[in-house]
């Protein structure tokens, strides 16, 4: 009844989700698609930078309005096409960290409030060039590594402002009468021991200390030896590890296409077992046969009663 109907009144049969998520995941994994998308991003990010120049935002304004809002329909058109990309599966797309980003990043510019804020606007922007990351795998194994080391960073920031208040106190005991303007008060001897920690200015500290102490050498060896050395590849190496995590995640991830994937093939000890299988299910087979066949031809034995 329904193709009848369709046939009489000549309407098309309207594409169900499965073939409007086909045809929009065929637009959003062909290779010309991403390379669009991403020289739109980077055209943004010039476009930003182009309205630093006072000069030049008054000679070029009448263009660079339009181009602006033409990235803002360029990215409105792609978010709507991987939202039909997942039709069949809507779940999935709020799944993925790149999905809900790009969809903030979109729906915030038509916003009233973020449009009236010229301020917030260029911040958004701003965010669209961080968008590069969905189409550099490296880069986006760099930016999950760094969110995945956020805690252990934490951590580090914590024992690290515990030794600066510590070694700030101990400068401020012994330096603070001889050297107010780096010692003087917590927060300046707390900042002058933060710049120390780049090894920047060390050499002048330790001679302006030894000429209060000579017990100053310790205190200066000790703080860059715990403070640029220990601290610092402690955080070297919660990053690296992080960066393994990222790999890891990155591999494992499952990919957006739901089709089956093709099993391996197996290896060749198991193709000659599968094989040698084979040769003795068809051996036992052709016996079978061949006592079918001699089966009527046996002596029958009489009754005895």
């Amino acid at each position: 009844m329904p193709e009848q109907h369709h046939r009489t009144t000549g309407a098309a049969p309207r594409p169900t989700r499965q073939d409007l998520a086909h045809r929009c995941r065929a637009l959003t994994e062909a290779r010309w698609f991403a390379l669009g998308v991403f020289a739109v991003i980077l055209l943004n990010a010039a476009l930003l930078g182009l309205e630093t120049y006072s000069g030049l935002v008054e000679e070029w304004h009448r263009w660079l309005w339009p181009a602006e809002h033409g990235c803002l329909a360029v990215f409105t058109a792609e978010i709507l096409l991987r939202l039909g990309a997942y039709a069949d599966r809507p779940r999935d797309f709020w799944k993925d960290p790149w999905n809900l980003f790009d969809l903030a990043v979109v729906l915030c510019a038509f916003l009233p409030l973020v449009r009236e804020n010229t301020t917030v606007l260029r911040l958004l922007r701003l965010a669209r060039v961080l968008r590069t990351a969905r189409f550099l795998p490296q880069l986006r194994i760099v930016l999950v590594a760094v969110a995945r080391s956020l805690p252990g960073t934490l951590s580090f920031l914590l024992v690290g402002a515990l030794l600066l208040y510590v070694y700030a106190m101990v400068g401020w005991v012994f330096f603070g009468h001889s050297d107010p303007k780096h010692y003087g008060s917590i927060g300046r001897a707390v900042l002058t021991l933060f710049l120390l920690m780049t090894l920047d200015g060390i050499g002048d500290a330790v001679h302006a200390g030894l000429a209060v102490s000579r017990w100053s050498l310790v205190y200066y060896a000790s703080y860059v030896l715990i403070a640029s050395f220990v601290l610092v590849n402690v955080l070297i190496g919660v990053v690296i590890t992080s960066l393994d995590e990222a790999r890891e995640m990155e591999r494992e991830e499952p990919q957006d296409d739901p089709r089956p994937v093709p099993a391996a093939a197996p290896p060749e000890d198991h193709r000659a077992l599968l094989e040698r299988i084979t040769a003795t299910r068809q051996a036992l087979e052709a016996l079978e046969h061949d006592l079918t066949r001699s089966a009527p031809l046996l002596p029958t034995t009489r009754d005895p009663r």
